[in-house]
């Protein structure tokens, strides 16, 4: 589906279109599924129930609270780019990671040593089609490797939880309760590893991108400047709508149906390009152009609506606001100095490595 209509239809008609026989382009294999996907690819009622116990964290109230932390990290994470005095550094590791990384770290309990492993893994999940993280092994060792991973740290964190429990999510999960039962270890794990590729590579590749747009559009740049805080929300819209991280997800049709004079026969995936809803005419005016101030803007960023949509907006959206304020601010000139090397993958819009320039802090 290509259309912003279709792809709006199909997010939100749950009884036609099912996730639970997978979400992603490509046909994977169940057990990978079930290690993976969580609630992602599942459908209610199981779905609902699982959706539930993470839905706490993730709420307009409980970003609000965490929003200093969020500041603090921006800052932070900054600081380490705006002092570098060549004045230029490659972006997605230096600094469009590093964020979400400390956050979801911080949300989740995640001990320092463990950090960067969860991360690697998390990004070894999206990259099996390409070529330089395969390596000479086949995409299903690659993706089984991280995902095995990502579930023996899970399973070393929620051990230590049970006997020591603190805030975090790990240990909501590992108290979890649904109809009567605790949450497997396996179950636990599979939230992991959802959260992980959610968490930390949707929003690196959002900031990425975010910089390439102002890059390439300056008079947006400079709109933006002229009153960040009134017009950073409206913005960030526009950023998600025009960069859309995530490219792909998919359905499974229930019965016989028909789109757009399309026939569609019962088990056929119906697959969704959210980067093509995202540039609709018939929806959006001049829909390639970057317009920080185009309203009303009903993209279908974060899953398009319906019961899958993305519980984690209103986190990424605080992210990018505040690496954005921190970068603007500290580093104002700052601009992609060469093309961005790309991840081989139909899924996330991934930016392996951006090199980025700037005048650095004194």
């Amino acid at each position: 589906m290509v259309r912003h209509a279709d792809i709006s239809h199909v997010s939100q008609t749950l009884d036609e279109y099912i996730s639970g026989q997978g979400v992603l382009f490509d046909e994977l294999p169940a057990d990978f599924l079930e290690m993976t996907q969580s609630f992602l690819a599942m459908d209610p009622p199981r779905h609902d129930h699982l959706r539930k116990i993470i839905s706490s964290a993730f709420t307009p109230k409980q970003i609000k609270r965490i929003e200093d932390e969020i500041r603090t990290a921006a800052r932070a994470v900054v600081d380490l780019l705006a002092s570098d005095p060549s004045g230029e550094v490659e972006f997605v590791q230096r600094c469009a990671s590093q964020l979400p990384l400390r956050m979801f770290s911080a949300m989740f309990g995640i001990p320092e040593h463990l950090q960067e492993r969860s991360a690697a893994a998390a990004r070894n999940i999206v990259a099996w089609a390409d070529p330089e993280a395969l390596g000479d092994r086949r995409p299903q060792e690659v993706q089984l490797e991280a995902a095995q991973e990502l579930h023996a740290i899970a399973l070393e964190i929620v051990e230590e939880r049970r006997e020591n429990p603190t805030d975090d999510l790990f240990t909501s999960l590992a108290k979890a309760d649904v109809d009567g039962e605790g949450l497997s270890d396996h179950e636990i794990g599979s939230f992991f590893v959802l959260l992980a590729v959610a968490a930390n590579d949707t929003t690196t590749n959002a900031s990425t991108w975010s910089v390439k747009a102002l890059t390439d559009y300056p008079e947006q740049r400079d709109w933006l400047r002229e009153d960040f805080d009134g017009r950073i929300d409206q913005a960030i819209e526009e950023f998600v709508r025009f960069t859309s991280p995530v490219m792909t997800f998919r359905r499974t049709a229930v019965g016989d149906t028909e789109l757009r004079g399309r026939q569609i026969r019962a088990g056929e995936k119906v697959v969704m390009f959210y980067s093509s809803g995202n540039r609709d005419a018939e929806v959006f005016t001049d829909p390639n152009d970057l317009d920080l101030s185009r309203k009303p803007n009903k993209h279908v960023g974060f899953g398009g609506g319906g019961r899958h949509f993305c519980l984690g907006n209103q986190l990424a959206k605080s992210m990018l606001r505040e690496l954005l304020r921190e970068l603007l601010t500290r580093v104002p000139d700052i601009h992609t100095s060469a093309e961005p090397e790309l991840l081989g993958t139909n899924f996330i819009r991934g930016v392996k490595r951006q090199q980025v320039a700037f005048t650095p802090e004194s």
